[in-house]
C-alpha cells in the first residue's frame, strides 16, 4: 500500500519510535514570536542551552501596536517588555530575530514562507496554533505548547503521536469573486470544527491545484479551525517557483538536490486516507460567518439559519446562544447585517495578493465605516506601496497600518468596543476574540472591502460586475 504525503515527510523525520506509538521527530525549523518571550529565561534557569540556534527564527507580532515603528513607540508595560526581552534573548543566545525596524519584520506565519524559511518536506513548529499555514508549501507544520517549546529549544526534537490522515478534495472550478478564504470557510461549515480532530488534512483537487501558493496558505491556516492537527498541500511547480531565490532557500547545487527530492513529495496513487471529503468548488459562494465559531458560516446571499431546524437539541441551543450574543435573528438576510468596523489583515489574509483583492474592490469607492488594512510584513507593505495600493486605500478612506497581528487577537490596542460588529479577514470569531463583547464575522479580503464600502455584508460579485460594466 502506498504512503500519503504526510507519512512520507513524517517518516523522514523519525529519530526514535516508541512501542506506545509515539515518535521522536527532528525539527528542521522552529519559529517563535513575542508571546513566548519568557521561554528563554526558563531554558537557562533549568541549566539548558539552545541546541541549534541557527534553526530558530523569532519575530515580534502579537504584542506590537500597528502604529508602532520602533520599540520606543510601544507603551511601557508587558507589550514592550515582550518585544525587548525577545530581542535581548536573540542577542544573548544567537538566534535570528527580525526587529520592528527591519523590513523583514511581520507576522510569524507570513515571514516564514516569505523568507524561504518554510520549504517543502521539512518539519516546522511554532508556539502558535496557526502554524498549519506553512503546510501550504508541502511540509508538516505543527503548533506546539509551552512545554513542547522547551523540549524543542533544548533538543531540536519533539515527541508526537502520528495523527490519522484526511484528504479534502475540492473539485470543479471557483466562480469569479470566490476566493481561498471562501473555500476554507465552506469546508469548515461542511465538516464542522471537530471534523478534522485527530487528523492531518491534505488538500487536493483542481481548485487547490489552480490556487496560488498564497491562497493555499489561507486554506492551510484555518485547518486548525476544523480541529485538525495540521494541513498541507503537495508541492508543485508553483511551490518551487515561489521558493526559488528566497533568502533562506537552498542555492546552486543544494537547490538542485532539494528540488529533486521535493518532486517526490506527493501522496502515492494507492495511498489510503482514513477519511475522504469531497467538495464541489463550483457551488461555493462568498461566505460569511454568523455565529461564534468558524463552522457557523453561510453564503452572503443566504439568511441566518433557524435553530428550530437544527438536527438535535444541543446544536439548536448552541445556535440560539450564538445568535443571542451576536444580536441576530433567525431568518434575517446576511445582507441586512450592518458592520461597525472592517479589519483586513492577520496571518490568514495579509499577504500581497490579499491586499490586491481588497484594493480591487476599494478602488473608486469610499469606506463608510472605519477600516484597518494591516500588511503581514514590512516587505508586503513596501510592495503594496510600490504597486500604489496604499494610494487606493487612502483614497477610499481606509487606514494602512504597520505590520502585526492587529485586530485578529485583540491584545495590542486594535480592538472592537463592546457590542461592535466587524467584518474581519482573520481566522477566529470566538466570543471576545477582538475585544470584550465584540462580534466578529469572518470573510475574505474582497468581501471585507465590500462591507467597508457598503456598511454591511454585500455580495462582492455585484460590485465586481459594476466595475466590469
Amino acid at each position: 500500500m502506498g504512503r500519503t504525503l504526510f507519512d512520507k515527510i513524517w517518516d523522514d523525520h523519525v529519530v526514535h519510535a516508541r512501542e506506545d506509538g509515539t515518535d521522536l521527530l527532528y525539527v528542521d525549523r522552529h519559529l517563535t514570536h513575542d508571546l513566548h518571550f519568557r521561554a528563554f529565561a526558563k531554558l537557562e534557569a533549568a541549566g539548558r542551552h539552545l541546541r541549534e540556534p541557527d534553526k530558530l527564527i523569532a519575530v515580534p507580532d502579537h504584542s506590537v501596536p500597528t502604529t508602532a515603528k520602533t520599540v520606543a513607540d510601544i507603551p511601557p508595560g508587558e507589550m514592550r517588555e515582550a518585544v525587548e526581552v525577545l530581542a535581548a534573548a536573540a542577542d544573548r543566545l544567537g538566534f535570528t530575530h527580525f526587529p520592528l525596524t527591519d523590513p523583514r519584520h511581520g507576522i510569524v506565519h507570513v515571514i516564514g514562507p516569505e523568507q524561504g524559511l518554510t520549504l517543502p518536506g521539512i518539519f516546522l513548529v511554532c508556539g502558535d496554533s496557526h502554524t498549519s499555514t506553512h503546510g501550504a508549501l508541502g511540509c508538516i507544520s505543527l503548533g506546539i505548547g509551552a512545554t513542547e517549546i522547551q523540549h524543542v529549544l533544548a533538543t531540536q526534537t519533539l515527541w508526537q503521536r502520528r495523527p490519522k490522515r484526511m484528504r479534502v478534495t475540492v473539485t470543479g472550478a471557483l466562480r469569479p469573486g470566490v476566493t481561498a478564504k471562501d473555500v476554507i470557510l465552506a469546508t469548515i461549515a461542511r465538516i464542522g470544527t471537530a471534523g478534522g480532530t485527530g487528523h492531518a488534512i491534505e488538500y487536493a483537487g483542481p481548485v487547490i491545484d489552480a490556487m496560488s501558493v498564497e491562497g493555499r496558505m489561507t486554506v492551510c491556516n484555518m485547518t486548525i479551525e476544523a480541529g485538525a492537527r495540521s494541513g498541507l498541500v503537495a508541492p508543485d511547480e508553483k511551490t518551487f517557483a515561489y521558493c526559488r531565490g528566497r533568502p533562506f532557500a537552498p542555492e546552486g547545487g543544494a537547490w538542485d538536490a532539494a528540488l529533486a527530492h521535493w518532486r517526490t513529495l506527493r501522496s502515492d496513487s494507492d495511498a489510503v486516507f482514513d477519511t475522504e471529503v469531497e467538495i464541489d468548488g463550483s457551488e461555493i459562494a462568498p461566505m460569511v460567518t454568523w455565529g461564534n465559531s468558524p463552522q457557523w458560516a453561510t453564503a452572503v446571499t443566504g439568511r441566518v439559519p433557524d435553530p428550530g431546524e437544527a438536527g438535535d437539541a444541543t446544536t439548536a441551543e448552541t445556535m440560539r446562544a450564538a445568535l443571542d450574543y451576536m444580536d441576530l435573528r433567525a431568518g434575517m438576510a446576511l445582507s441586512d447585517i450592518a458592520v461597525d468596523k472592517v479589519f483586513i489583515g492577520s496571518c490568514t489574509n495579509s499577504r500581497i495578493e490579499d491586499l490586491r483583492l481588497a484594493a480591487r474592490v476599494a478602488r473608486g469607492r469610499r469606506a463608510v465605516v472605519p477600516t484597518l488594512v494591516v500588511p503581514g510584513s514590512g516587505l508586503v507593505k513596501l510592495q503594496a506601496e510600490a504597486e500604489g495600493l496604499d494610494d487606493v486605500f487612502r483614497a477610499a478612506g481606509m487606514e494602512l497600518r504597520e505590520p502585526g497581528c492587529s485586530m485578529c487577537v485583540g491584545m495590542n490596542g486594535d480592538m472592537l468596543q463592546p457590542g461592535e460588529r466587524s467584518a474581519s479577514t482573520s481566522n477566529r470569531n470566538f466570543r471576545g476574540r477582538q475585544g470584550p463583547g465584540s462580534r466578529t464575522h469572518l470573510v475574505s479580503p474582497a468581501s471585507a472591502a465590500a462591507a467597508a464600502v457598503t456598511g454591511r455584508f454585500a455580495d462582492v460579485r455585484d460590485l465586481l460586475e459594476e466595475d466590469d460594466a
